[in-house]
């Protein structure tokens, strides 16, 4: 997993969200629904969540 430590914005923690972000997409919550749940409120960290691409699974396949 290659995600950003944190926003580069405003300095907010954004890595440790990610799994939660995939569990609560899996419990079918929308993108916009999983990002508010998450505490993210600024659009640049949903930019960081909603534009990263796992690329060890694409890798590994």
């Amino acid at each position: 997993m290659i995600i950003l430590v944190c926003c580069f914005m405003c300095s907010k923690s954004i890595s440790n969200k990610w799994e939660t972000h995939l569990g609560l997409l899996q419990a079918e919550y929308t993108e916009g629904d999983a990002l508010v749940v998450l505490g993210l409120k600024r659009y640049y960290c949903w930019w960081i969540l909603l534009v990263h691409v796992d690329l060890i699974e694409k890798l590994l396949n």
